[in-house]
């Protein structure tokens, strides 16, 4: 019998947010008479079903879902799926950082608070001077490119990643810089754009980096895509507006996140990372071709050969930081070895 008393949890506040939601959405659908717009767009909801499991249990937003689907699927503007993106994952990713906090599982909460304030400052800058002039083009293939590059990393990398146990301990004030940084360069040039991407971006440098435990790393990234989200759909409420069909699509689809995200969160400790990840890492790859062939025409040539090669260029990437990563849990840990020695 482990003598070890378990964390006391607070899924209590998970369920008031979840009745504060819910009292709220029925007050919008039914109270404003708008129960034939959230019927009208079920199929988004649908689609969201997957895509909020998917936001919770790895580290990749449900708008990795939303997007291909309303834009690849139902042939939307990209800056539809961009803002819907941010819209939606204010409420499922959100449901599902109160459902983690609520149990009490261990983030990294230096590199996480950095990447907050890199997000708070870089995510504005970027929809504000960046994202307003990507063509719509360029945003499919962006997006397709990062997930698609995530994706192969997952299918080459996932014994190792889902070995690591624990997370490397370098220094708080090193993991807050590079969380800064991380959530500035992030927020401005991928979440701005595509309205995912931060969590993808800081769970990456916590796995190849700082050799973080799944159970840190992927907590840790939702959280941090639900912070951007909510900065995200604030500035654009404020200050730029949303794309038209944002509220509708948003409307169908929050019941479904508001559940499906924490479900995500839960599942996996039951069924274990690892299937999962697989199950994204071959969506992630599958919308990657799925992008380049519909877009053929309009990329020609030369814009396929860019698009192939930017993904090798992200890979060399994250073999780079992987590698980097080893060459400084290995001086770590020699530093440790002297430090007992003496």
């Amino acid at each position: 019998m482990s003598l070890v008393a378990p964390r006391k949890t607070y899924l209590w506040v998970w369920l008031l947010w979840l009745c504060l939601f819910f009292g709220t959405w029925l007050w919008l659908v039914f109270g404003q008479n708008r129960w034939e717009m959230v019927k009208e767009h079920w199929p988004i909801a649908l689609a969201m079903a997957l895509g909020s499991y998917a936001a919770g249990s790895t580290p990749m937003g449900g708008g990795t879902i939303g997007f291909p689907i309303l834009v690849l699927l139902f042939d939307q503007p990209a800056q539809l799926g961009r803002d819907f993106s941010f819209a939606v994952q204010s409420i499922g990713m959100t449901s599902a950082s109160i459902f983690i906090l609520a149990r009490r599982q261990p983030l990294a909460w230096a590199m996480l608070k950095g990447a907050m304030l890199g997000s708070i400052i870089g995510t504005p800058l970027g929809i504000f001077f960046i994202a307003p002039y990507i063509p719509a083009l360029w945003i499919k293939l962006l997006f397709a490119v990062v997930w698609g590059s995530f994706g192969l990393l997952h299918l080459r990398r996932i014994g190792e990643i889902a070995s690591h146990e624990g997370m490397t301990d370098f220094d708080e004030r090193w993991d807050f810089r590079v969380g800064f940084t991380v959530g500035l360069l992030s927020g401005a040039l991928v979440a701005s754009v595509t309205g995912v991407g931060i969590d993808m971006v800081l769970y990456t440098v916590l796995v190849l980096l700082c050799r973080a435990d799944l159970k840190i790393a992927i907590p840790t990234s939702v959280l941090i895509m639900s912070f951007t989200s909510l900065v995200g759909i604030g500035t654009k409420t404020a200050f730029t507006g949303v794309q038209p069909g944002v509220f509708e699509n948003w409307l169908a689809a929050a019941p479904v996140v508001a559940l499906g995200a924490p479900l995500g969160a839960f599942m996996v400790d039951l069924i274990g990372r690892k299937p999962t990840l697989y199950f994204v890492a071959i969506l992630c790859v599958g919308q990657l071709v799925w992008a380049l062939h519909e877009e053929r025409a309009a990329l020609g040539s030369v814009g396929m050969v860019i698009a192939l090669a930017a993904v090798g260029l992200f890979l060399l990437g994250f073999e780079r930081l992987r590698a980097y990563g080893a060459v400084l849990v290995a001086e770590r840990r020699a530093r440790l070895a002297r430090s007992e020695e003496k």
